[in-house]
């Protein structure tokens, strides 16, 4: 006669509920790790520009991944090159909506700043239309913050039109002082409303006062070619001292890539000066993973700046075998490459 023992399933039951009970369960964090490499040849397309390039120049992503639960957050804690990110610190206080409102617009202005700084660079004529004042972030403590959005796009200041962020705070700082108001003509969402704020004190330390905002210029760059920019899904301003120099290199004679696989990053303005970014260590390590022999990163100017800084330490610290070039322009990136000799 056998005898069978009994098994209890009742504790490796449990034990799988609470498993799939702990999956649903959401984190505040995100991860960020180095994300790819891309060309821009294939995304940028210029009428009748040059497409020979022996070389190739590319941008850099980092990975953005939202810990969805506790299981993908212990993964980030053992993961190499990976960076855990409280939520808050990521958006802010910023909703879904307004925080893909900014970004969609950082890669728009991205590629608008690149077209002009890459044109301005190559000599040809570009013309600037402004359309506003973007409201790219609102400090939490502002009257503003109960009556504008991230994404408002400020036209007029008291019945006086704005096109330049310079213009904007200038006419501020000229007629206002702390508590009082102003009239500002917004576009949102298409639609075209009026609203008033109060001045507020923005540095106890001096009387400079504003809405409490962070302005950008919202402007559209015409040129002398059709040119098609194709970022996909690829958020934020960093990439745009690549594009400009991608664009350069379709407007110009000389391949300015001399056979080198080129990576980098850094935003660039109007004038083709380039600005920092966020993440610079994860761009590089993607730079370095995928071949590339030269990386071009922001260089430090202000006391405040750290990308030159952080990605020389990143690179000697593991070794990376990958040229790196900080620059504050786009003309000293592209004085770097004119001195570099044929790749053999």
């Amino acid at each position: 006669m056998v005898k069978h023992k009994k098994i209890n399933l009742k504790i490796p039951l449990l034990i799988m509920i609470l498993l799939m009970i702990v999956a649903f369960i959401p984190t505040p964090y995100y991860l960020y790790q180095p994300g790819s490499i891309e060309a821009l040849q294939p995304k940028i397309k210029i009428e009748d520009g040059y497409t020979k390039e022996d070389g190739s120049f590319h941008l850099t992503t980092i990975l953005s991944v939202k810990a969805m639960n506790p299981y993908i957050l212990a993964y980030g804690l053992v993961a190499p090159h990976t960076d855990i990110v409280e939520e808050e610190d990521v958006k802010g206080d910023l909703t879904d909506q307004e925080y893909n409102r900014l970004l969609e617009f950082m890669m728009k202005n991205s590629k608008q700043n690149a077209l002009v700084a890459g044109f301005k660079q190559a000599g040809e004529e570009v013309k600037i239309d402004y359309h506003g004042i973007f409201v790219s972030a609102i400090l939490a403590d502002s009257p503003a913050k109960n009556v504008l959005q991230v994404g408002d796009v400020i036209t007029s200041i008291d019945g006086k039109k704005m096109y330049e962020a310079t213009e904007f705070i200038s006419y501020i700082e000229q007629n206002k002082k702390e508590g009082d108001q102003a009239t500002l003509t917004i576009s949102r969402g298409g639609e075209e409303i009026k609203k008033t704020v109060k001045m507020v004190k923005l540095d106890p330390s001096t009387n400079k006062v504003g809405i409490g905002i962070a302005p950008e210029e919202d402007f559209t760059a015409t040129v002398s070619r059709e040119v098609e920019i194709e970022s996909d899904d690829i958020g934020g301003p960093s990439a745009g001292l690549m594009f400009s120099l991608e664009i350069l290199n379709q407007l110009v004679a000389e391949d300015l890539t001399k056979g080198y696989k080129i990576a980098g990053t850094g935003t660039i303005d109007h004038n083709g000066n380039v600005g920092q970014i966020g993440g610079i260590t994860h761009k590089i390590t993607a730079a370095y993973e995928d071949g590339a022999d030269i990386f071009f990163a922001p260089k430090d100017i202000t006391s405040y700046d750290r990308n030159e800084q952080e990605v020389i330490a990143e690179v000697e610290k593991n070794g990376y075998e990958v040229e790196v070039v900080p620059v504050a322009t786009l003309f000293e990136a592209v004085e770097y490459l004119e001195g570099l000799e044929e790749k053999s």
